[in-house]
């Protein structure tokens, strides 16, 4: 089914008429006439609290609408990623987790290897909530600027008992390996390991904060589409990499290593995604071969 312009600029969407923005500014308007002050002397408000929402969860709403709305109907594959983010104005990494918040609501289903395509209406959502934060691409970039100065400076100052402290980690993430578990606690433990190694709890809550907000539903959800075995050997290696480099109390070495761990766990989602794109893409051209 084609569509003609079902998108309005993600930017744009919350402007318009009944959006907070207009509520708001319409209700600042009616504050200074005789109605707004009797609501400020104690009778109902016109005013309404303005919400500040993430761009990905903008997106992910007019989607949902649009589908709601039987502009895209189930089971019909949606237009490529590039060409989402190109209608909407916003960039491809917002339209990815945009389209994971969709797929954990129930929305759409993303088939690794066909596309993503809308749900019939008996579709179960998943029951873990999505956050309200930050998305998983931009928590990963912030993770890799605070935690490659985490690692310098562990480099520099971890005693003995804390070098200790890491190994066991990374340890317990080989067992893990080995076994085919999950390394989620040991990956946590090693981090937050090379955070106390600073000797700032400020930079422990940071990291701890940045952790724990980013495994969320829609990283796992990321990981279960495009986690493979390879993956997760590269990812102990790379936490490998970081604990010789802060053994060896190279900042410099200690630095790059985790910045190219934190790097390269974007990358590999998101060659999963440009694969996905791929797929959309040549799905498009043969549809409209045969309609033509």
């Amino acid at each position: 089914m084609r569509v003609s312009k079902p998108f309005e600029s993600a930017a744009d969407a919350s402007s318009g008429p009944g959006s907070p923005g207009a509520s708001a500014s319409s209700a600042a308007a009616s504050s200074d006439s005789p109605a707004g002050a009797e609501g400020l002397r104690g009778r109902p408000s016109p005013i309404q609290a303005v919400v500040s929402e993430r761009l990905y969860r903008k997106i992910a709403r007019q989607l949902s609408d649009l589908i709601s709305s039987g502009a895209f109907t189930a089971g019909q594959r949606l237009p490529p990623e590039r060409e989402l983010a190109r209608q909407l104005g916003v960039s491809r990494p917002s339209v990815r987790e945009a389209l994971i918040a969709l797929e954990i609501q129930g929305k759409v289903e993303v088939r690794v290897g066909s596309g993503i395509f809308v749900t019939g209406p008996d579709a179960t959502p998943d029951p873990t909530p999505v956050q309200e934060g930050e998305g998983p691409f931009e928590l990963l970039r912030a993770r890799s600027l605070i935690e490659g100065e985490t690692a310098a400076v562990a480099a520099k100052l971890a005693t003995r008992e804390e070098l200790v402290e890491i190994k066991a980690a990374l340890e317990e993430m080989r067992r893990g390996l080995r076994l085919e578990k999950d390394n989620d606690a040991s990956d946590r433990a090693f981090h937050l390991a090379i955070a106390a190694a600073t000797h700032n709890s400020a930079l422990v809550s940071v990291v701890q904060g940045l952790w724990d907000q980013g495994r969320g539903a829609m990283f796992r959800r990321m990981e279960q589409h495009f986690q493979t075995p390879g993956l997760r050997t590269a990812n102990f290696q790379d936490h490998r990499a970081v604990l010789s480099a802060i053994q060896a109390g190279d900042a410099r070495r200690a630095r790059t290593a985790m910045h190219e761990h934190l790097t390269r766990v974007e990358k590999e989602f998101t060659r999963g995604w440009d694969l996905l794109r791929d797929l959309s893409e040549k799905g498009s051209r043969i549809g409209k071969k045969r309609r033509g």
